[in-house]
């Protein structure tokens, strides 16, 4: 049987790092992108779906696949108000993912984030917790949360403030043990890794990884 791949956000950190592990693991057999302008990648198996995230059911035909990873994401700063910002990081996710499932998938991977809670004061993190329980509800026999704390690595954009947060995690990072590993900054690559990993597994049932989980893959 074959093993499709299907990929959204793979233009930031963590699904930079999440296409170029696809693109290397002989466990899928084709990789579709979903990118809002052409990448120019040319690799044998993959395949670029060029949609509009308004309009994603247009695009319903060519997204079948058997596992689908989900990296998509703003800030509200770039995303420019709150609505726009949930815009991305909620509906575009939860329709992604209400169309893969109709079209037969029942392995979905996301990427949301520590704290996430639907009842949170914190906007960001009531977000994210939105998203969670909405995706719950669709019945997918294998969905995998990722909660990932701060996101280290090289990014497309400057971001100052977490900059400066990945040279502190990166100088106390003897210090982030015991129970509160999980607060720790984790770099993009790993959290691609384990995403990777543990979709490969696809394992029945709910399941959340905090960074703690997510650094020992």
């Amino acid at each position: 049987m074959s093993n499709i791949a299907l990929i959204a956000g793979s233009t930031g950190l963590v699904g930079g790092h999440c296409l170029n592990l696809l693109l290397e693991d002989d466990f899928f057999n084709e990789v579709k992108v979903l990118t809002r302008r052409p990448l120019g990648l040319i690799k044998h198996k993959i395949s670029e779906i060029v949609v509009d995230f308004d309009q994603l059911e247009d695009f319903r035909l060519q997204m079948e696949a058997t596992h689908v990873f989900c990296a998509l994401g703003t800030t509200i700063k770039k995303a420019g108000s709150q609505d726009a910002f949930k815009k991305v990081d909620y509906d575009y996710p939860l329709r992604l993912a209400q169309i893969v499932k109709s079209m037969g998938c029942n392995s979905f991977s996301v990427v949301t984030a520590l704290g996430s809670n639907p009842n949170s004061p914190i906007f960001y993190n009531r977000v994210k917790g939105e998203l969670e329980s909405s995706l719950e509800k669709l019945g997918f026999e294998s969905l995998q949360i990722l909660q990932p704390s701060l996101l280290m690595g090289e990014r497309n954009e400057d971001r100052f403030g977490e900059k400066l947060a990945q040279h502190f995690f990166g100088a106390t990072k003897a210090l982030w043990m015991g129970p509160i590993k999980k607060y720790a900054g984790i770099e993009g690559k790993q959290v691609a890794k384990a995403m990777v990993h543990f979709a490969k597994m696809s394992e029945p049932g709910i399941h959340r990884y905090t960074s703690d989980i997510l650094q020992d893959v």
